[in-house]
């Protein structure tokens, strides 16, 4: 069943072709509208014959919005108090003589910090600085002057440990007043 082509199919071809060329835009448009006219139309008749999955697209959203505002309202954002300055004294020197800081890990950032502390604020004091590699090499040496040493212990650039010859005292945020301060220097 093979078809024989004529002579005239070519020309038939070349012919629609010529006439969708010299065929105005117009007829196009009204079909494309037609089409998104007849889209929006099945969806209408989609969504009105599912209604339990498009009552779930509307609710979920709402529900979990109502969710997170609910959570928010039951954890509300804390707002702390300034706490006022207050003048603590004069510094004296002598406490900090002989006194050796130890840090780890040696970081390029570490190091800045520690130089800051010891030449830019105790420059007369005669503060020690020392770095270590690992905080076991931290701890021994801590051992072994346990009378003058203190430790830091850099967590990243923001957050530290101070490590004193009998406990570890945490770099935290201070709550309290410092009304209730016992030391002459103080003020309390």
């Amino acid at each position: 069943m093979a078809t024989v082509l004529t002579s005239e199919q070519p020309r038939v071809f070349l012919q629609l072709d010529e006439a969708r060329k010299m065929a105005p835009n117009a007829p196009r448009e009204a079909g494309v509208w037609r089409q998104t006219k007849a889209l929006l139309f099945k969806n209408c008749l989609v969504k009105c014959r599912t209604k339990k999955s498009s009552v779930q697209e509307v609710l979920f959203p709402l529900f979990f919005l109502f969710w997170l505002i609910l959570m928010s309202m039951m954890h509300p954002h804390r707002w702390y108090d300034a706490v006022p300055n207050s003048n603590l004294g004069v510094l004296d020197p002598s406490v900090l003589v002989n006194l050796v800081v130890g840090y780890t890990p040696p970081t390029r950032m570490a190091r800045e910090i520690m130089r800051k502390v010891a030449y830019d604020n105790f420059e007369d004091a005669g503060l020690i600085t020392e770095e270590y590699l690992s905080e076991e090499d931290l701890e021994k040496a801590s051992a072994s002057k346990s009378s003058n040493f203190v430790g830091v212990v850099f967590k990243d650039a923001m957050s530290y440990q101070l490590r004193f010859p009998d406990m570890v005292a945490m770099a935290s945020v201070y709550t309290e007043s410092r009304g209730k301060c016992c030391m002459p220097l103080c003020g309390g």
